[in-house]
């Protein structure tokens, strides 16, 4: 008998029957447990997504069309292409660059990053670890096993590893077709036996868990609410999953819970199940405030779409990149933000530019990122607030031109408040107020997107 650790329950399992050990011997896991397991992932606060694969090839076109906007890694889907034709077509031009893993992992370091999350598999099918289950492969393409190439280039520079894995796949032909996911034109799921696709999805997933050392994060997706769950079969998926890495962490998209946001951007679930996973996932979207009791994080992209397209130039700047980042901290979430390598692997040199900006944005006021929790106060007009035990951050988007600044202090006895630019900790006066309290800054900001105020507090 071995021991399975769950979001919030512990399943006891043997090899004569998965399911039913499930219903008959549940336990709740308990607090101290779970925040044990969710620990460094709370504490990161901020890592770099990557999106790439077969799909990275055209780069926003196919057959003389276009697309200067939106997810290129669906290309298959935008233009109806065939799958047969699709490998045909792209497997021979794939040739990944030595040392791109390198680069990546660099890249996050750099920016602050603490994880790094990349595509082992997207919805085209096309596998970066040598499977065993299909020569749809890295391996088969080009000889090289890129999922661990790049597990070990991210491990090497200290921080935690994450793999995307869809669970929709347009190039199996027993996967679901249909049932509200996105399919190919002219795909449909007759003659499917889809029980096949799913255990090649298991055997596809034990393959990750079991062949690359530690994984820190499994990042699912996705489903639609005809298709989710059990058409996974989730539970057993997810257990197989823990069998093998038991402190590693899950979304919930094997769940519809993506689309289950009341208002879009209220941050107020309509349902939330931690043993649906560890954490949810708002896309391309910081909420308005925070979820309480609930772990969650922002993925976002840097331009318009996910993978890399050679004629999306729709690009956010370094400074509304650093102020998400700061405002989805604010509400206790992590910021996943987005890279979309060229075809052999290589980083566009505009999201370059952005990483190197944040990072040095991070080398000075880090501290009021990680390890912080959501904010006590409402966010101020000026900017956001974050907080650690003892301290409170404020950090001031527009500074003030009359040299005085208000902020919350509620029941906080505050001591001291210095820049944390500052590394002499030169205090600034403070004045208490009927509203809290004021502040008296220099006539410059620090930094012209986001400076630091710490207040000290007993």
């Amino acid at each position: 008998m071995k021991k399975l650790i769950m979001a919030t329950t512990v399943v006891l399992f043997s090899a004569g029957g998965l399911r039913a050990a499930e219903q008959r011997h549940v336990k709740v896991e308990s607090s101290q447990e779970r925040d044990a397991r969710m620990a460094w992932w709370r504490e990161a606060r901020f890592g770099m997504f990557v999106h790439w694969g077969l799909y990275s090839i055209p780069a926003g076109e196919w057959n003389g069309n276009k697309w200067e906007k939106g997810g290129l890694e669906w290309i298959q889907k935008r233009a109806n292409i065939p799958a047969d034709v699709y490998e045909k077509a792209l497997v021979p031009q794939f040739k990944p660059k030595d040392g791109f893993a390198e680069e990546w992992a660099k890249t996050a370091k750099m920016a602050g990053c603490k994880y790094l999350v990349f595509t082992s598999k997207h919805h085209e099918g096309f596998a970066l670890h040598d499977s065993k289950q299909t020569t749809f492969d890295a391996m088969d393409a080009c000889g090289r096993d890129l999922f661990k190439e790049i597990v070990d280039a991210t491990k090497a520079e200290g921080l935690k590893v994450g793999a995307y894995h869809s669970v929709i796949d347009w190039h199996h032909p027993q996967a679901y077709a249909g049932f509200g996911l996105p399919t190919v034109k002219g795909v449909t799921n007759e003659g499917r036996d889809n029980s096949v696709y799913v255990d090649y999805l298991h055997k596809q997933v034990e393959e990750i868990v079991t062949g690359y050392g530690p994984i820190d994060v499994i990042w699912w997706d996705f489903s639609k609410p005809n298709c989710q769950g059990e058409s996974w079969r989730a539970k057993e998926l997810m257990a197989l999953v823990r069998k093998h890495q038991p402190n590693i962490l899950m979304n919930d998209r094997l769940y519809a819970a993506k689309a289950s946001f009341i208002g879009g951007n209220s941050g107020l679930l309509k349902e939330w199940s931690s043993e649906r996973g560890d954490f949810t996932t708002p896309e391309q979207h910081i909420p308005d405030t925070g979820m309480d009791g609930v772990d969650w994080e922002t993925c976002m992209t840097m331009n318009t779409g996910w993978g890399f397209n050679q004629f999306d130039h729709n690009w956010k700047s370094s400074k509304v990149l650093i102020q998400n980042l700061v405002d989805v901290v604010s509400k206790g979430g992590n910021y996943l933000l987005n890279i979309g390598p060229k075809a052999d692997g290589t980083i566009p040199p505009e999201s370059i530019e952005r990483m190197k900006a944040i990072g040095a944005w991070m080398d000075v006021n880090g501290d009021a990122i990680y390890g912080t929790v959501a904010s006590p106060f409402e966010k101020p007009a000026w900017g956001r607030y974050t907080a650690k035990p003892h301290r409170l951050y404020a950090h001031v988007f527009d500074w003030p031109a009359a040299g005085t600044l208000a902020v919350a202090s509620g029941n906080l006895n505050v001591t001291k408040a210095y820049l944390l630019a500052d590394g002499k900790k030169a205090g600034l006066r403070v004045e208490k107020t009927a509203d809290g309290l004021a502040l008296a800054l220099p006539a410059k900001a620090p930094d012209a997107i986001a400076s630091v105020i710490v207040l000290e507090h007993d």
